[in-house]
């Protein structure tokens, strides 16, 4: 199915304005660095997808537009049903800029001022910087510590769990079991959960994607308590300037007042017409497609395991359960973090995220959505530093 596509050749992205390539140095503080950082992919997106895009621009009117019309239900009611085997009600779907607005939106819902809000650990930097810009206290659980999940949801000011499901930027896939237990957990304790999927499509094989739809109401309660599922087909589909989300809340009223809040208070009624566009085509003929380019991308992590498997073979890495985010536990390796950043970018020359950027240093993430060769460049860099860092103090 891949050689369908061409995923190889690389595109330069750089001067299209882009935070990977173009914004490298806002970061790292250096221009001109390969950059393996923010989550969006090298790869042009479905061809399927493009098509409907210049479709549309051929039309050449681009007036107010609505999501609420039966094109863009039917496209997620299809595609939760052949990826997911799940029928969805689209009579709970909302619409929103992006899945970090939805989730400002429903913390505004259900939270005030010092309530704490449960994120597991490490955590996507997205969620720290949205829990505490609102003046929330982030509470952080480890990955599959349930003891120390059960204690900060029993807090009487925790309000609301945000789940990352899959796990970013762990790329762990949560079980239905442990969704299960989640849900029950937040039922008991009064708990709202807002389960961000947007890694969802990039689960890799072996592996099953379960919406929170399936489990909420799973603790008996009766509507499943507070609940809300955010996601965007920009993540895996790789057009995320194009703007534009969507989620499914549980509750007839909460539903209305973030409708409310989006059309009224925040003024965004209208939404991107192309975003609508992609997302149709995407859920209607993007299939093919994202199968290739997640095949590739395991790939790209196979690749990357090979390579660390020789040249650091104490890390032990294994590749993810979902995503194109290789989650590299450097510890130990006995690298200082620091030294090992001044390395990659003077000596190198690449951009890698530290695990400091989500509370887990000693880590870092390496983004192999892009073209093997990229990857090759990359992993080889990275082995490079950390074996000059612990030969060297200095790193020289």
């Amino acid at each position: 199915m891949a050689a369908l596509y061409d995923f190889d050749t690389a595109i330069d992205r750089r001067g299209t304005w882009c935070i990977q390539w173009d914004g490298v140095a806002d970061r790292f503080g250096v221009d001109g660095l390969l950059p393996f950082t923010i989550s969006d992919m090298d790869f042009a997106t479905a061809p399927e997808v493009l098509a409907a895009l210049r479709d549309r621009l051929d039309h050449g009117v681009f007036g107010y537009t609505t999501w609420q019309q039966d094109d863009f239900r039917s496209a997620v009611a299809h595609w939760y049903a052949t990826r997911y085997g799940t029928e969805i009600d689209t009579g709970q779907l909302v619409y929103g800029p992006s899945v970090l607005n939805q989730l400002s939106q429903l913390l505004q819902m259900w939270t005030g001022e010092g309530d704490g809000v449960v994120v597991h650990t490490p955590t996507y930097d997205g969620f720290r910087k949205a829990i505490t810009g609102l003046g929330r206290e982030l509470r952080g659980v480890p990955v599959g510590d349930e003891e120390a999940l059960v204690r900060e949801l029993a807090r009487p000011d925790a309000k609301v769990l945000v789940l990352c499901s899959p796990h970013n930027p762990t790329g762990r896939v949560w079980t239905a079991d442990e969704l299960t237990r989640m849900a029950e957990l937040a039922e008991r304790y009064g708990v709202a959960v807002v389960s961000d999927e947007i890694h969802a499509d990039f689960v890799h094989e072996g592996y099953v994607h379960v919406p929170w739809t399936r489990v909420a109401g799973a603790g008996g309660g009766g509507g499943g308590g507070r609940w809300a599922l955010i996601t965007s087909g920009s993540k895996a589909f790789n057009f995320p300037a194009l703007t534009g989300s969507y989620g499914l809340i549980g509750d007839p009223a909460d539903r209305a007042e973030f409708l409310r809040r989006m059309e009224t208070a925040e003024g965004l009624a209208s939404p991107a017409v192309l975003s609508l566009t992609a997302h149709i085509a995407a859920y209607r003929e993007g299939g093919p497609w994202l199968d290739a380019v997640r095949a590739y991308v395991a790939g790209n992590l196979g690749h990357v395991a090979e390579r660390l498997s020789a040249g650091l073979p104490e890390l032990g890495w294994e590749p993810p359960q979902a995503g194109y985010l290789a989650w590299i536990d450097l510890r130990a390796a006995g690298v200082d973090d620091a030294e090992l950043q001044r390395v990659l970018v003077e000596r190198e020359r690449v951009a890698i995220m530290g695990g400091a950027v989500y509370g887990a240093p000693g880590f870092v993430r390496l983004n192999v959505g892009c073209p093997r060769a990229k990857v090759e460049r990359g992993v080889e860099a990275l082995i490079r530093a950390v074996k000059a860092v612990r030969s060297s103090p200095s790193g020289v």
